[in-house]
Formats: structure tokens, sequence, C-alpha cells
């Protein structure tokens, strides 16, 4: 259960090394549908999906590569008995991006997904049978002190970092934010920077929040910029918005009055119509060092009282723009 108290879990440097030294079992990874059928036999019999655009990720090992990926559960068509499955070369610093395999299964292939509850569906393969418990969180709400008058709770986030957010959208400034859902069981600590005693950075995640003047909330100010760039955990939320959680056209709304160019380009999900893509919500600094967070501080110290300057320095964009 999460959030209870036991022991930490420990992994060792001779189980690694163990994985690496098995001799390969035949797998051919070049081969999406034996890529997936190894993953969803490897899994037990019931998982937990965290993450709230209801992505299940996964790694193996193979040849001595690791390899990365994701089974998901898309709020848009896996009650038409369809999954996505991706996977890729983890990407690394010294290799850079690799090619990403992606593709959408169904009974066509021999994939059976099937829903047993609101959040539960069953996905098997004919030799083996999952259920994914999809992550509910339809009873989160932000506490009385995480929002202020004018702005919209959209719905929670669950980032694959495990950090819990709340999506919020001010109407006045036309400006995102998430907050830290600080209710939720504590998934990194927050340590000083030395930027401001305001901004804080996670130990383990690298996620940079600001202390707000106005309430007793933490905004999410930057994200450490070579998580962005592998497109790893530690990436940001962006690619976790609360698709299950979103009341009726309350984020295409938003979207569109944030960016009135998108009107009539995106569904209520901020799905582009007609394309394989999403539009992206990061209203936060990529950042290399700390130092970069500064601009941020001083731009909401300059602009305590003007409520609309003041949440648009926590864009990014006017503190990158060095406005």
């Amino acid at each position: 259960m999460a959030g209870e108290s036991v022991a930490p879990g420990l992994t060792t440097n001779e189980s690694l090394v163990a994985e690496l030294l098995r001799s390969p079992d035949g797998l051919d990874v070049t081969d999406p549908k034996a890529v997936f059928d190894h993953v969803l036999t490897s899994l037990p019999k019931r998982v937990k999906v965290y993450p709230t655009e209801n992505y299940y990720y996964f790694t193996f090992l193979y040849g001595g590569v690791r390899y990365s990926g994701n089974i998901r559960l898309d709020a848009g068509d896996r009650d038409s008995g369809k999954l996505h499955f991706t996977y890729f070369r983890q990407q690394t610093p010294w290799m850079g991006r690799s090619a990403v395999t992606h593709r959408v299964l169904d009974a066509a292939d021999g994939v059976q997904v099937g829903k047993v509850s609101p959040l539960v569906y069953r996905v098997g393969n004919g030799n083996a049978s999952v259920a994914f418990e999809l992550n509910d969180l339809s009873r989160v709400r932000p506490p009385k002190t995480a929002m202020l008058n004018g702005e919209e709770y959209l719905g929670p986030v669950f980032d694959e970092s495990g950090v819990r957010f709340f999506l919020l959208y001010n109407a006045a400034a036309r400006m995102f934010h998430y907050v830290l859902d600080e209710e939720a069981p504590a998934a990194d600590r927050l340590a000083p920077t030395g930027v401001s005693d305001r901004v804080r950075v996670g130990m383990r995640t690298g996620f940079a929040f600001y202390a707000d003047h106005r309430t007793k909330r933490n905004i999410l100010i930057g994200v450490y910029g070579q998580n962005e760039a592998l497109n790893n955990a530690l990436d940001g939320p962006f690619d976790q918005l609360p698709d299950n959680f979103i009341r009726g056209e309350s984020l295409r709304q938003a979207i569109v009055a944030y960016d009135p160019d998108l009107k009539g380009r995106i569904d209520r999900l901020g799905r582009y119509l007609g394309k394989e893509m999403r539009y992206a919500i990061s209203p936060y600094v990529r950042y290399g060092a700390l130092a970069d967070l500064a601009p941020v501080h001083e731009c909401a110290t300059r602009n305590g009282k003007r409520p609309v300057a003041y949440a648009d320095c926590f864009s990014g964009e006017s503190v990158d723009a060095g406005q």
C-alpha cells in the first residue's frame, strides 16, 4: 500500500551483474509483438499503474543493453479493446536518442483488452493475463491553501517520478501551474538551494519548487534539463496529465484560453486532431545549474504586488526571455 511504513528495499550490484551475465534467451528485440509477449508474461497477475496518463513503465536488460518502454491504456481507445506498446534502447548522454518502436495492439494481434471495472482492465495474449489497476485519484482535491481566487483545478497529476501534483489554471494570468500535493506520501526530500529560502530542490528528482509569497503552497518552477533531454522518469509532469479525471471540456478550454490558435485543433484531452501528438503543458524552467533558478525568485519578488506578472514568473518563458 502506498505510504505504508516498511523497511526500505535493497538493490545490489551483484543482481545487476548477474542479469548482465545471463545468456540471451532468443528474444527478438526487433519484433514488437515478441517484446510485448515477453513483458506481459513477466508481470504478476495484477499490477498498479500509478502515472495519470496511464503508462505502465518497464525496463529490461538484453545482450548488454538496457531497454525501456511502456504499456499504455489510453483513455481515448482502451474501451475499444486497444493498448499502446512502446519500447526503445534506453537513452544515455553518450549514445543520444534511439529509435522508438510504437504499436497499437488489439484482438487482431492476439491481444485482448477488457474492462473489469471503471479503472481496472484485463490484458491477455493467450499465454498470460494481467489486471492493470489504474490509479484512482477521483477523490483528490487541493486544500484551500493550494489555490487562489480565480484559479481552476483541472485534476490530480501522478508523475512517473512518484511525485503528485495539482494541475491548476489561472485564467487572469493565462497560466498553468503544477502545485505540489503535500498531502500525498513524500516521494522526494526538498533541500535548500542557496538561491533563496523560497527555492528548494528535490534531492532525488531534481524538481525545483518555489514557496509562494501569497499562500502556503509550493509551485514547480524547474526540471533538470538533462533529464528532459534523456526522456527519463524525472523529465517533468508534462506527460502525465489527469486523463481519467478531467471534467468535460475544462482542459481543452484552458489550453485554448492560453493559446487561442489551438481552437479546433485539439480534442478534450489536449491531443492534436489527426496526429499522434499532444499539447505539452510545461510551465517551468529547464535548468542546468541551480543558479539558473535565481531569475524566478527575482521576478517573483519584483512583481509581488502585480498578480498577473507575478504568476507569469513561474512560466519559464518570461524568465528565459530575461523579462
